[in-house]
Order: structure tokens, then sequence, then C-alpha cells
């Protein structure tokens, strides 16, 4: 079967940067792992479209920007389309990885409780180790802006882990 102009080195780029795109999608939703994939499942779409465009010159960039953006919008959405169920089902036993898992649980539930500005900006900053330039664009802010928001971000997310474990008295 021939490959669709324009497509070449996409499944490559999907496959590649499937599981990085969705850890960041998933600290982009604050956890979220189902709006974490559909996050990716369509920033993959637009990239699709604009692959042609963009498969030489920086993909990765382009579809984070998507990303980012979708987030910020879908934050602002009160329903996303869940249903409730009566009955949860049953999950699988890993094994004990629960301190790593009570771990990163805490910490994106920290990065829930930030605006979705400051949550992206520390996601891209701190996480992904992008330039202050490359959040910016990514946020489609000013660099200014986009340290501001991850200044700010940092020092909620210190104080919101910090208020996590004082002792009691």
């Amino acid at each position: 079967m021939e490959q669709v102009r324009g497509a070449d080195g996409f499944d490559e780029f999907v496959a590649a940067r499937w599981s990085a795109l969705l850890h960041v999608a998933r600290l982009l939703t604050g956890g979220d792992r189902q709006r974490a994939e559909d996050l990716v499942q369509e920033a993959l779409v637009k990239l699709w479209f604009a692959w042609p465009k963009v498969a030489e010159q920086a993909p990765e960039a382009y579809v984070r920007t998507v990303l980012v953006r979708m987030a910020a919008r879908s934050a602002r959405r009160r329903w996303w389309g869940e249903r409730p169920v009566e009955q949860l089902p049953d999950r699988a036993d890993p094994g004990d990885v629960s301190s790593t898992v009570a771990e990163r649980s805490r910490l994106e539930a920290a990065l829930a409780l930030l605006s979705s500005k400051q949550r992206a900006a520390v996601v891209l900053r701190y996480y992904e180790d992008l330039p202050e330039a490359q959040v910016a664009q990514a946020l489609g802010c000013p660099v200014g802006t986009a340290r501001s928001h991850a200044s700010r971000g940092v020092a909620r997310l210190r104080q919101i882990l910090s208020d996590a474990v004082r002792p009691v008295r």
C-alpha cells in the first residue's frame, strides 16, 4: 500500500515521541490520564494536517504548542464528557510501587492547583527543560510573562507541597 504524500516520517515521529507527549499532557491536565490521552490524540490530528509544513522544521515544538493551548482551553470547560458509574473496575496489582505512585500523585495534585498558564510554564520549563523563549512561544506570550508564570508556579508548588508535609504537634 502506498504511503500518503506528506506523511513521510509522521509514523516514526509519533512512535518515538508518544510516551513523552503523553507524559507532558498528563502533567498539563493535572494527572488526568484520560484527558491527557485525548489531548495527545487531538494534537496529533492537528499535527497530521500540518505535517507537510512542519516536518522539516520543528514538529516537537508545534505539537507541544498545540498541547498547551488545548490544555488551557480544556481547563476552562466545566464538563469533559465523563459519565459516572456505580462500580469502579478492578485494578491490577502491579507490585509495591506505592511510594513512587504516592509522590507522583502528590506532584500531579499540586500541579492541578496551579492556573493553566502557570502549570504549562512549569511543565515546559522544568520538566521539558525548554528555554524561556520556547516556553513563551508555546504559551503565546512575551518571555517576561512566561518567566513570571513559571516563577509564580514554582513558588505556589513549594507552598502547596510544604503545607502538605508540615508535622502535626
